[in-house]
């Protein structure tokens, strides 16, 4: 599906997910340099070594996905956007479920980081939909009586409407969105395999043309790349698929 983000060139369009200790995450950032354009922080590394480690990509020349999935009261919201967006990050998360005034206050935050670094660009700011990992079975867990695309629809609404940069999605429903959400608004789709790899813990997946041909502005990908005996050469295999 065309969207403002179809010229763009596929190797600055996969946001690779470094999901591991410092010393590893460092090693593969040095293997993909000149490579990747985008790499993602996650809980995992984050809580391990704070806003260094954002610190330290960014020297490298990366882009960085901080995805803390930010989700609290607006006011604890506002501050805690503003200080992950100093720490250079260029995407930031949060749970649309904490609804739209905590989603307004992300937005906020963002901007006073912006004013206060006296940067002109203001780090995007990305809510979260539906966990790739989470099925109807698990929604219905938690008292959610919806399909996943469903929810992701109620979700993205409320994202469009608070006025936030974009939503993170599953692959499958990336298409809806750019319906829901138009051609410039980010997509980010985790969940995205290669085809043949093995699906690990996700339950709604994708191969990456399948991805940005929905309407992904953006794919993670992590242990596909992360975990392969020659990640560049992994990485560069995913590039030539999709050109």
């Amino acid at each position: 599906m065309t969207n403002a983000f179809s010229n763009v060139p596929a190797s600055e369009r996969i946001i690779v997910a470094l999901d591991c200790g410092r010393e590893e995450a460092i090693s593969l950032a040095e293997k993909l340099r000149g490579r990747a354009k985008w790499v993602k922080v996650g809980m995992t590394l984050y809580y391990a070594c704070g806003p260094s480690i954002v610190a330290a990509f960014k020297q490298r020349g990366y882009k960085v996905f901080l995805d803390l999935k930010l989700h609290d009261i607006p006011f604890q919201i506002e501050g805690a956007a503003k200080s992950a967006a100093l720490t250079g990050a260029d995407m930031i998360t949060m749970h649309i479920m904490g609804g739209q005034d905590m989603l307004e206050a992300a937005q906020r935050g963002v901007q006073a980081a912006a004013a206060e670094r006296g940067d002109k660009s203001v780090a995007v700011t990305l809510g979260i939909t539906v966990l790739t990992s989470m099925d109807e079975q698990a929604l219905s867990q938690i008292g959610i009586d919806r399909t996943p695309a469903e929810q992701v629809a109620l979700l993205a609404g409320v994202a469009k409407d608070a006025g936030i940069a974009g939503v993170v999605a599953s692959p499958q429903e990336a298409s809806l969105l750019r319906e829901i959400l138009g051609p410039r608004v980010y997509i980010v789709t985790p969940g995205v395999r290669p085809a043949g790899a093995d699906k690990g813990d996700q339950s709604r997946v994708a191969t990456p043309a399948e991805a940005f041909a929905n309407g992904a502005s953006h794919i993670v990908i992590g242990r596909p790349v992360t975990r392969a005996e020659d990640p560049a050469a992994a990485f560069d295999a995913i590039v030539k698929e999709l050109q």
